[in-house]
């Protein structure tokens, strides 16, 4: 059986720090090196319920895509939430490891499980990391649709791939607008509308569009934008890390059990859609198939 340091060598070499963006916060958060690991559990956020849920499932080790504490912090005492969420896990001797931004450049990364979950081909990274020789690496990626679909067709279809969330999928432009290049970041993506005008892509889905950033996109070109739940666009990573851990540890012989929470830590709970459209163009298609 592997102690702690193995298997964060191996999540390392999966998914180097140095490869994290300047301002992020990755790497073991707490864990006692030499400590057994038999159980893995891999989630999106290290909040309170996946603490718990590590806990109960007897997890050694949780790896969360996005920081506990991102910004730093001058306290751990359990009377903070944060605080109380490493006290649960030293306690019961579970140990956390993030993965964020080195696993969103990442070949696979985060918008390849994204690409993946939604039934895309991906042809190449959307920000490319000038790091890699080969040009695999990188943020977002662009990707191809087997066969051409409108962008109403492509936002029921990614509300329905995508895990539930309150939010759904929302989308901006013609409705009857084909789609055949898309492209795809996970989390927060309205950073990278110069690099999505620049792929040519027909469409562009990610998470967290703002009014103003969104507003502007859409005055430089005729890009259809498809907007869903921050969590839903990065848990399918979940599994794809969760798999290749499982592969480590088979040709290493360790035998580990790898847990993927399908706990949704989504804030957003709630949708109330509006009871009648307030503007007069475009006119608001609503898939009766979409998530409320």
């Amino acid at each position: 059986m592997p102690v702690l340091s193995d298997v964060i060598t191996a999540l390392d070499t999966l998914w180097p720090r140095a490869w994290a963006q300047d301002w992020d916060a990755v790497g073991t958060v707490c864990g006692d090196p030499g400590a057994e690991v038999s159980t893995v559990l891999f989630a999106v956020d290290p909040v309170r319920e996946i603490a718990d849920e590590a806990v109960a499932v007897g997890a050694d080790l949780l790896v969360t895509h996005h920081p506990l504490y991102l910004r730093g912090t001058t306290t751990v005492a359990a009377d903070t939430f944060k605080g109380r969420v490493v006290h649960s896990l030293i306690t019961h001797g579970v140990a956390l490891h993030v993965a964020h931004t080195n696993a969103d450049i990442a070949d696979p990364g985060v918008s390849d499980a994204l690409a993946d979950a939604l039934g895309l081909r991906v042809t190449g990274p959307l920000a490319p990391d000038p790091a890699d020789p080969e040009g695999r690496r990188g943020l977002g990626r662009v990707c191809a649709l087997d066969r051409p679909m409108t962008l109403a067709a492509f936002a029921e279809h990614a509300a329905a791939r995508l895990p539930a969330t309150a939010q759904g999928v929302r989308a901006s432009g013609d409705p009857d607008r084909t789609v055949r290049t898309v492209a795809v970041s996970g989390g927060a993506g309205d950073s990278l509308f110069a690099e999505v005008r620049a792929a040519g892509a027909d469409a562009y889905l990610t998470a967290d569009l703002r009014h103003h950033p969104a507003s502007e996109a859409r005055e430089h070109a005729p890009v259809a934008l498809l907007d869903a739940a921050h969590w839903a666009t990065e848990w399918p990573w979940c599994q794809q890390a969760a798999a290749q851990l499982d592969a480590v540890s088979e040709r290493r012989g360790w035998g580990l059990r790898t847990l993927v929470s399908h706990r949704v830590t989504d804030p957003w709970i709630l949708h109330q859609p509006s009871p009648s459209p307030r503007v007069s163009h475009p006119s608001p298609r609503v898939s009766q198939g979409a998530p409320n």
